[in-house]
């Protein structure tokens, strides 16, 4: 359980004059690190393959009896997978050929087609579940759950806390402490856009709101 008060607990080592707990000197490897592990960018999905899928469709083509067509959806938060039935192959390759931009993986054996489409939008269990806030270490992150719950989706960048205590009135800090409820892009994009501005360094990449 993350039963804490950051920005309390934030006081108290600023008022500790003897040890500067937030030092450039000290705090520079930790932010290092965070750069080197985090996603560095948001929404950039790899292009598919089109000389892969040009070969899936010629294979596609010369199929003759009915395909499993089987989806996975990829969300800015949340996954899910869903059949789409039974289709012919002439179908199914006209699908594809409609939505260049999907990824497809055809099991010629068991005559399944799976395609992965990615979405810009939240799941429906996001919507439902979704929330953004700050961990001990000053992260902004996407929580499946209230933070206090700690179960990380996502993390975004390091907050310049001290920053923010200075900037924002005490009721902005409790709310990203105990978690800003998250039910849509135009809500998720908001958060994301205000709280980038208090990235922990102006040379850090901050992954871009979705329009």
């Amino acid at each position: 359980m993350m039963e804490f008060s950051l920005w309390k607990n934030l006081k108290k080592q600023l008022r500790r004059k003897r040890r500067p707990t937030w030092s450039l000197g000290a705090f520079m490897p930790f932010l290092l690190a965070c750069w080197l592990v985090l996603p560095q960018e948001e929404y950039v999905f790899a292009e598919p393959d089109q000389s892969e899928m040009q070969s899936i469709i010629q294979k596609l083509e010369k199929e003759d009896g009915p395909l499993t067509v089987e989806v996975h959806r990829i969300y800015v938060c949340g996954e899910e997978s869903k059949p789409l039935g039974r289709m012919m192959s002439k179908q199914v390759v006209q699908l594809l050929n409609k939505h260049p931009e999907w990824k497809a993986k055809f099991v010629q054996a068991q005559s399944i087609v799976y395609v992965e489409q990615r979405v810009e939008d939240l799941s429906e269990h996001c919507k439902a579940n979704a929330y953004m806030g700050v961990d001990k270490q000053g992260n902004l992150n996407l929580y499946d759950g209230v933070p206090k719950k700690e179960k990380v989706v996502r993390t975004f960048f390091q907050l310049d806390v001290r920053y923010m205590e200075s900037s924002l009135p005490q009721d902005k800090l409790d709310q990203l402490t105990k978690g800003i409820r998250i039910s849509d892009m135009e809500e998720y994009n908001s958060v994301l856009s205000t709280y980038s501005d208090y990235a922990a360094t102006k040379n850090q990449k901050v992954m871009k709101p979705a329009y």
